[in-house]
């Protein structure tokens, strides 16, 4: 049996047996009942996550999986694929924002190479899990073979088996990969059935005719890959990335070990997804950072019945949405284990 099979296997629902006791210790702690809001839902989450009615909050760590795609020479993007690597090699010396927000969390950050088109040479700090050096157009064939892609699925599955043993209690997705909003809105329309035409945005900023053209190329790639559309695995190579593939791993992985996964934002979706389409209870272990900017994630949320954490109007990516959702998932799971509670406190309760 493959890693990836055993990982499908290992994932069951959450015990939802334990929620009349966390219920309970939530109503004791010393304030009405569900004034906390949402802060008392996540609490509740993190716990059926995690399995346990007295929640360890343990070490928080960011994942940001960079890739290049083939698309990219479609012009669908403002900005030319070099800029994959030169971010890589930013977020390595420090400078990105995903690096400011992770540090602000208290998140260790690993930028972790799926495929990019550049040999970093062993660069100090990067977890190298390269595929293959950009993934295939999509808009002419499959973006991966069914085999990159489970290479790619497993190399995340494997990453957030490493953060289980090292004591990682709360994962995050990120990404860094040019072109990478459109393989995403190839995947939310083939997994939702959502017409291109209405999810398609402007990725890092193309205007009204390259948007035009982006959407164009999307549904020649949902054409063209038709008959490799059968099942989620193979929905994912034809038209995912790499990194899209790796941030799907890492939810499934996480899911097996009972480690929740904190999902970024757009493209981080698509990998969320792609995930969920795989391993359906998955689903339990999982947080929505953020409300995208980018024009189709409030459709796709709402195609999940999902209300992410945060709106701030945010469509940068990199693991962003995800580091600054983490700090309210840790200041939840922090109410829930140091509040006082009445009895404790010997404070009267509501008559």
């Amino acid at each position: 049996m493959s890693i990836l099979e055993q990982t499908i296997q290992a994932i069951t629902p959450a015990d939802s047996s334990l929620r009349p006791a966390i219920q309970a210790h939530l109503d004791d702690l010393t304030k009405p009942q569900g004034s906390l809001g949402r802060l008392e839902e996540i609490a509740m989450r993190y716990c059926l996550a995690t399995g346990s009615a007295n929640p360890r909050l343990g070490k928080l760590r960011v994942c940001c999986f960079a890739g290049d795609h083939g698309v990219a020479a479609e012009g669908v993007s403002a900005f030319p694929r070099e800029v994959t690597p030169q971010m890589v090699l930013n977020m390595l010396a420090g400078g990105a924002a995903i690096n400011v927000f992770a540090r602000h969390a208290g998140a260790e950050l690993r930028v972790v190479d799926m495929g990019v088109d550049y040999d970093f040479g062993g660069a100090p700090g990067l977890v190298d899990r390269k595929v293959g050096r950009g993934t295939a157009n999509l808009a002419a064939g499959p973006a991966m073979t069914r085999a990159q892609a489970v290479q790619a699925l497993e190399a995340g599955i494997g990453l957030a088996e490493e953060a289980f043993r090292e004591g990682v209690s709360l994962l995050g997705t990120g990404e860094m990969g040019i072109a990478n909003t459109t393989p995403a809105t190839a995947l939310f329309a083939a997994f939702l059935g959502l017409s291109p035409a209405e999810i398609t945005g402007r990725g890092t900023g193309v205007d009204d005719r390259g948007l035009q053209h982006k959407t164009a190329v999307i549904e020649r790639g949902l054409k063209v890959n038709r008959s490799a559309l059968g099942d989620p695995l193979a929905t994912l190579a034809a038209l995912g990335g790499f990194e899209i593939a790796g941030i799907a791993g890492l939810v499934l992985g996480g899911a097996a070990r009972r480690v929740p996964v904190v999902v970024d934002g757009f493209i981080s979706t698509a990998g969320a997804l792609a995930a969920l389409r795989i391993q359906p209870a998955a689903a339990d272990y999982v947080f929505f950072s953020h409300l995208s900017e980018e024009k189709g994630h409030r459709f796709v949320m709402n195609a999940l019945a999902e209300r992410p954490i945060l709106d701030f109007n945010m469509r940068l990516g990199e693991g962003t949405g995800a580091a600054l959702a983490m700090t309210v998932i840790a200041a939840a799971v922090k109410m829930y284990n140091e509040m006082a509670t009445f009895h404790s406190a010997r404070v009267s309760q509501k008559e």
